[in-house]
């Protein structure tokens, strides 16, 4: 039971972190973290937004990890917490390229259901 637990509070988070990427300006702040940090007025030209929506979205993404910020007098600077998540992108550009070869792949396979295993409400 335990165990269960455990794995269920990772895939929560992991969840988490994955909706807190889901968001196209989100992914260009991240695309312009990965050359190193930047101040939220140059982010907010990145993603021709007003202020408010990018300290949301930089928000949230500080709020599960991703990214970190750092204070100089009045400007706020971010960077990648976890540069690592550059290659989440690209196993996730991976799926999108091959994403045809992986439906056919799984299609051919024969794999099916049982209709009593179908639980449809």
């Amino acid at each position: 039971m335990d165990f269960i637990m455990k794995r269920n509070d990772r895939n929560i988070r992991r969840a988490k972190i994955i909706k807190a990427l889901a968001h196209p300006s989100r992914l260009a702040i991240i695309n312009r973290l990965e050359k190193g940090e930047a101040c939220v007025c140059e982010l907010q030209k990145i993603v021709d937004a007003d202020i408010s929506t990018v300290s949301k979205h930089l928000s949230l993404m500080k709020k599960t990890g991703i990214v970190e910020d750092r204070k100089e007098g009045l400007w706020v600077y971010y960077r990648l917490r976890v540069p690592c998540v550059i290659r989440f992108f690209d196993c996730i550009d991976a799926v999108a390229e091959n994403g045809s070869d992986i439906n056919n792949q799984y299609s051919t396979r024969n794999i099916q259901c049982q209709n009593d295993e179908v639980d449809v409400k």
